[in-house]
């Protein structure tokens, strides 16, 4: 148990180095990489969505690419392709930008809806298919993407099965005075503090920690707790669409690994409670009457949680 906590806090001590006042996104960020969970960062310009992307991969001891999602990327520059090799006569696989431990999917609504699509594959069962050959994953696998939420013009929204496929959606938001201080005195210097980081933990060191959350018991009370916060997604006016089961799984592990960050060996309903809403927000649709009156998904997904009935005797 001390072992994933000491990296896990070394983790969070070299991102901060660059990530200014926002411990609890940089958290968030940690447990989806325990949980081998894929990342939508979204916020207005500016804020650190590149940034707190960058510093995470370069944390860690694996292999980064960066794909910068524009109109005019292919899903060949994605996920590879074959060209003849006229030395052999035969197929090569050349691979694409995806195929990395790390990938920061940059601005992912900038691209065309088959674009994206070739991410769906890998993100879900870790594998490309290029002409009827499957070609697996580097472990571990990570998907950071980014998207700015403000602007229409020039993008093309996710569809709801690639939000699906997010383990968790993080807004990081504007930093305090004294923080945005801090940030000036820090980038006012010859060398930026991304430009800095070096890893603090390998490869391995993360497979190790991601086996240890599904060492974590979740006791049949926490999931029928899980499971009823998952039916009242489903059976809200509000909502068009609820959770999916795929949702409901993310959630479980989501809480699996703050109760390992917490040192303990169970799930409580607390850690459900804390991951609800960066887990469960951007699966869910609104219906048109809740959009009409301003209802946001953070609200709905709280009132369902204030509503269901929190299990008792744990674990």
């Amino acid at each position: 148990m001390q072992q994933p906590r000491r990296i896990i806090r070394a983790l969070q001590q070299n991102i901060a180095k660059v990530i200014v006042g926002k411990e609890d996104v940089i958290e968030l960020a940690l447990i989806a990489l325990l949980c081998k969970g894929h990342i939508l960062i979204e916020d207005v310009p500016g804020v650190g969505k590149t940034t707190l992307a960058s510093a995470l991969a370069k944390s860690l001891a694996c292999s980064f690419k960066r794909i910068q999602f524009t109109p005019d990327v292919t899903p060949s520059d994605v996920t590879g392709f074959s060209i003849v090799n006229f030395k052999t006569g035969e197929l090569e696989y050349k691979p694409g930008a995806v195929m990395s431990q790390i990938v920061l999917a940059d601005e992912i609504n900038r691209t065309s809806p088959k674009t994206q699509s070739s991410l769906l594959e890998v993100m879900e069962e870790y594998q490309v298919t290029v002409d009827g050959v499957t070609h697996h994953m580097p472990k571990p696998f990570l998907v950071l993407a980014t998207q700015n939420p403000v602007e229409f013009v020039g993008t093309y929204p996710l569809p709801e099965a690639q939000m699906d496929r997010f383990f968790m959606r993080i807004a990081i938001g504007y930093p305090s005075v004294e923080d945005e201080m801090d940030i000036l005195e820090r980038y006012s210097a010859q060398t930026t503090p991304l430009s800095q980081l070096t890893p603090v933990c390998t490869a391995e060191d993360i497979l190790q920690m991601q086996a240890a959350v599904g060492n974590i018991y979740c006791s049949r009370e926490v999931r029928s707790y899980v499971a009823n916060i998952a039916a009242g997604t489903r059976r809200l006016g509000a909502l068009q669409l609820g959770v999916s089961t795929r949702a409901a799984i993310a959630l479980v592990k989501a809480a699996q690994a703050c109760a390992l960050l917490a040192g303990r060996d169970y799930i409580l309903p607390e850690d459900v409670q804390h991951m609800v809403l960066p887990v469960l927000t951007h699966r869910v649709m609104l219906s048109p009457e809740a959009r009409m009156k301003a209802v946001t998904a953070d609200r709905i997904i709280t009132n369902i949680l204030e509503t269901t009935q929190v299990p008792v005797r744990v674990p």
